[in-house]
């Protein structure tokens, strides 16, 4: 098994940017699912903030 030699893929320009695009799109969907999500914690509970007795 030591002696097996690896096989690596050179991208080509076009597959790079493909991938970075994908990397891109990716990121910015999981930060607009946290910002949802937030915003959607804040509204479900800022009633019981402002219910709370002083």
């Amino acid at each position: 098994m030591a002696d097996d030699k690896l096989e690596l893929v050179t991208l080509t320009e076009r597959q790079k940017k493909a991938r970075r695009n994908r990397s891109i799109a990716i990121g910015l969907a999981l930060g607009a699912l946290v910002i949802i999500f937030y915003l959607a914690t804040i509204v479900k509970f800022a009633p019981a903030v402002f219910e709370r007795s002083m």
